[in-house]
């Protein structure tokens, strides 16, 4: 008789492009998205929580180049034969949302939304296929209002969180104002067009005179290849140049620069018309260039947005993976889109938003040093006998009625030594210990974590050597006493 074959084991590994959070790292995104969706409900905005699943007919085609409904995204068909994918960011699930419930919403609508997506596309460093994003967006509106009132929310988000003034900038530009460059220019094919886009979005990486270059007949890169050009002659270039060169000494200056790039442009008009608004509505609600900025170097999501268009860039410096200084850049990015809605409505929708990368933040705080890898861990009360549990679960009660993080030590208690290894794990700062004698006495031991931690690290005991590590107090002072050893860090 052959012998059953063993059901393989599982291998315990992490589907490729996902990861595992632990304890710091969701307390302290937590504690982060909480202080934004302060700010975010000061403004007005209300709180949505919309369906992680939605029908691939409702994002329709939400990722560049992407001819496939469900290409990028996780999808399956159900069993009525509907396509469903997990949602890919919050904006579409936002168009579909208002589209459902316009009439019982109120105009404008003022949403903002925290939570997960997901896409199905090729993981690499810091690239992962789940992701946070926290949003916010005013849908009904065609008030430039509502874009000044966003990127000022955005500002004050970042001081929130712990960003301080001079450390970032929320810069602004107006899709209007590079379609009537584009007017001006002379282009008329959409092929080319959307050339001349592609080599605008290279502007940080080549500068003024590798645009120029790529504008025109081509240029060698940094390998030694010849890349193509869009072919344009220096005419129809000029414009160009002229609106990526446009940054003036102050929002004024910029924006004379930018209407003698748009030349007779109407649209273009149009869109330097609306920077003007927003610059006025800055500098009224006191957002200055130091915070707030137009600027025509925002290029990058263009092509997606219909008028304004802004981004949060720290400015502070870091030091990358081979030391080098470098600038910490793009923490946020949105801008108006108003053809989004129109998908399901027919009609256009005017609408305006932004996302603020959650990862990003959270990687600039801790460079800041404004939120610690390492969160305090809960007290840990030991167990000297088992047979005194109820006691152990008595003393544990009083400090979470106290208001203090605490848990009684669940593993075996033969060995005491183990449960303050397990309280260093949790990174714990006190250990309360409760033998018999202590038990019949009415006290109990507290011993200082943080100090036997400080004492293993320095290199000198001069600071530490004056102060007691282990403290007998009466049980009814054990609260207190507890207290005072988390006031001294």
């Amino acid at each position: 008789m052959a012998k059953p074959k063993k059901t393989p084991r599982p291998k315990a590994v992490t589907p490729k492009g996902f990861r595992d959070y632990f304890g710091s790292e969701v307390t302290g995104r937590s504690e982060m998205l909480d202080q934004i969706a302060r700010v975010y409900h000061a403004y007005g905005f209300d709180a949505l929580e919309s369906s992680a699943v939605e029908t691939v007919e409702a994002l329709g085609k939400f990722l560049p180049d992407v001819d496939r409904p469900n290409e990028g995204v996780f999808a399956w068909q159900d069993e009525d034969d509907t396509w469903m994918a997990l949602r890919y960011d919050l904006t579409a699930p936002l168009a579909r949302v208002y589209a459902q419930h316009r009439n019982d919403l109120p105009t404008p609508y003022r949403r903002y939304a925290m939570g997960p997506v997901w896409r199905n596309e090729k993981p690499g460093p810091g690239r992962f296929r789940q992701f946070y994003q926290c949003d916010a967006d005013t849908v009904g509106t065609a008030s430039m209002a509502a874009d000044a009132e966003i990127c000022m929310m955005l500002a004050d988000c970042l001081e929130a969180v712990g960003i301080p003034r001079g450390d970032y900038v929320i810069r602004v530009n107006n899709r209007k104002v590079l379609n009537g460059v584009l007017e001006h220019t002379g282009v008329t094919d959409p092929a080319q067009a959307a050339d001349v886009l592609r080599t605008i979005d290279k502007f940080d990486k080549v500068g003024v005179a590798g645009v120029a270059e790529l504008l025109g007949k081509g240029r060698l890169d940094a390998s030694g290849a010849y890349i193509d050009g869009v072919g344009l002659s220096d005419d129809q270039a000029a414009p160009v140049l002229a609106f990526l060169t446009s940054k003036g000494a102050d929002a004024n200056e910029t924006l004379t620069n930018l209407s003698a790039a748009v030349g007779e442009s109407a649209m273009g008009a149009e869109g330097v018309a609306e920077l003007r608004q927003m610059a006025e509505l800055f500098a009224a609600a006191g957002y200055g260039a130091h915070r707030i900025d137009i600027d025509p170097s925002v290029v990058r999501g263009l092509g997606y947005y219909t008028g304004p268009v802004f981004e949060a860039e720290l400015t502070f410096e870091i030091l990358d993976e081979k030391g080098r200084k470098r600038q910490f850049g793009s923490v946020s990015g949105g801008g108006r889109y108003d053809d989004l809605v129109k998908r399901f409505t027919g009609q256009p929708v005017p609408a305006v938003g932004v996302s603020i990368g959650v990862d990003r933040l959270l990687a600039a705080l801790h460079a800041k040093g404004r939120m610690s890898a390492d969160a305090q861990g809960p007290i840990v009360v030991t167990v000297m006998d088992r047979d005194r549990m109820a006691d152990y679960q008595a003393l544990v009660a009083e400090l979470r009625a106290a208001g203090l993080r605490a848990e009684v030590y669940l593993g075996n208690p033969k060995n005491f030594g183990n449960q303050l290894k397990y309280a260093d794990k949790r990174q714990s700062p006190v250990a309360v210990i409760q033998g018999s004698d202590e038990a019949a006495r009415g006290v109990v031991q507290i011993k200082d974590l943080i100090l036997g931690a400080k004492l293993a690290e320095t290199a000198t005991l001069e600071e530490w050597k004056d102060r007691p590590s282990q403290y007998e107090v009466p049980v009814t002072e054990m609260v207190t006493k507890i207290r005072e050893i988390l006031d001294l860090y």
